[in-house]
C-alpha cells in the first residue's frame, strides 16, 4: 500500500547517499592523517620523556660546572705565570738599565782615551806625526785626525805621503758630508723620527 507522503527511493537518492559517506570517509580519512602527524611531530612527554630530560638536564649541569672548575684552575695557573713574567719583565729591565748605564760609561771612557790620544798628536811635533798617523789604520788615524784641531791637522797631513794624505782626505769629507746631513741649518743634530 502506497502511502501519501511515500515515495520510493530513486536511483539519484542513492547516489546521493553514498557520495555523503564517501566525504565522511574522506574528512575521517584526513583527520586520522592530520592527528598521525601530529603525534609524530608533536610527541605528548610521557613520564619517560621528563626523566629522560631531566637526566640531560642533569647530565649538563654536572659538565658544566666541571669546566667552570677547570677554567677556574687555568685562571689561577695564568695569574702565576703573569706575575712571574712581570717580575722578570721587571728584572730584565732593571739589568738593561744597567748595562745601558754602563756601556755610557765605556763610551765616557774610551772617549775620553781617545781625547788623551789626540791631545798627544796636536802636542807632537807635525814632523814626528805626520808618520805615525800615515802607519795607522785608516779607522784609527781618520778618528784621531777628525777630533784633532784643523790647523793642527792640516799641517799633518801636508808632510804625509800623497796617497795616504788624498785617502785621508776623502774619508774626512765623506765623514764631514754624513755628519752635515744629520745637523739642521744651526748646527743642532735632528731629532729621529
Amino acid at each position: 500500500m502506497k502511502r501519501i507522503g511515500d515515495r520510493r527511493p530513486s536511483s539519484a537518492d542513492g547516489r546521493r547517499k553514498i557520495e555523503d559517506g564517501l566525504k565522511t570517509n574522506r574528512r575521517g580519512a584526513l583527520l586520522f592523517c592530520l592527528c598521525l602527524t601530529v603525534a609524530v611531530y608533536f610527541p605528548v612527554p610521557s613520564a619517560f620523556a621528563a626523566d629522560d630530560m631531566l637526566r640531560i638536564i642533569e647530565e649538563k649541569r654536572v659538565e658544566l660546572k666541571e669546566k667552570e672548575e677547570s677554567l677556574k684552575r687555568e685562571e689561577q695557573q695564568l695569574l702565576v705565570l703573569k706575575k712571574e713574567v712581570d717580575g722578570k719583565i721587571e728584572a730584565y729591565t732593571r739589568l738593561l738599565a744597567q748595562v745601558e748605564a754602563a756601556l755610557k760609561r765605556v763610551e765616557q771612557i774610551k772617549g775620553e782615551k781617545i781625547e788623551n790620544v789626540v791631545k798627544a798628536y796636536e802636542v807632537m811635533p807635525a814632523e814626528d806625526a805626520a808618520p805615525r798617523l800615515a802607519a795607522l789604520d785608516e779607522d784609527t788615524a781618520l778618528l784621531i785626525m777628525t777630533r784633532m784641531k784643523s790647523k793642527k791637522a792640516g799641517a799633518i797631513i801636508a808632510l804625509m805621503e800623497p796617497r795616504k794624505a788624498a785617502t785621508l782626505t776623502k774619508s774626512m769629507t765623506a765623514l764631514s758630508v754624513k755628519n752635515t746631513k744629520g745637523q739642521n741649518a744651526d748646527g743642532k743634530a735632528r731629532a729621529q723620527e
